[in-house]
This record gives structure tokens, C-alpha cells and sequence, in this order.
């Protein structure tokens, strides 16, 4: 499941270095995804809205078995 969620974090990357940030993986478990947002993103206040309208929806729709995800 890891390295699905992986593969899907580095499309999503592209979108999120356009507007100056990143993201990283932190951790899979138990469905749970965590991430941590990098650059413009970590101190944007739409950032939990990128999270779960765009990264999680997307990860959930490519990623079997994933329930949420989360920033750390």
C-alpha cells in the first residue's frame, strides 16, 4: 500500500510545487495515511481543504483500502 500512496503523492506533487510547496509521506498504517505539507503549503490556510478535497480524495480513488488522510 505504501508505495501505491507513493506513486500517487508524486502526481499530486507536481501541483503543489507549482504553487511553491510539497508534500511528504510520513507514515502508512492501518489505512491511515500521513503526510506533511511542505514550502507555501504548511503555512497556507487552505491547506487542510487541499488535503482532504484533492490528496486524500485522490489517494482513495487510486489506493484500495485507504480511509484518511491525515497532516502530521
Amino acid at each position: 500500500m505504501k508505495e501505491d500512496v507513493k506513486k500517487v503523492l508524486d502526481d499530486v506533487r507536481g501541483a503543489l510545487q507549482r504553487d511553491g510547496g510539497d508534500i511528504e509521506l510520513v507514515d502508512v498504517a492501518d489505512g491511515v495515511v500521513k503526510v506533511r505539507l511542505k514550502g507555501m503549503c504548511a503555512g497556507c490556510p487552505m491547506s487542510q481543504m487541499t488535503i482532504k478535497n484533492y490528496v486524500e480524495k485522490l489517494i482513495k480513488d487510486k489506493v484500495k483500502g485507504v480511509k484518511k488522510v491525515e497532516t502530521v
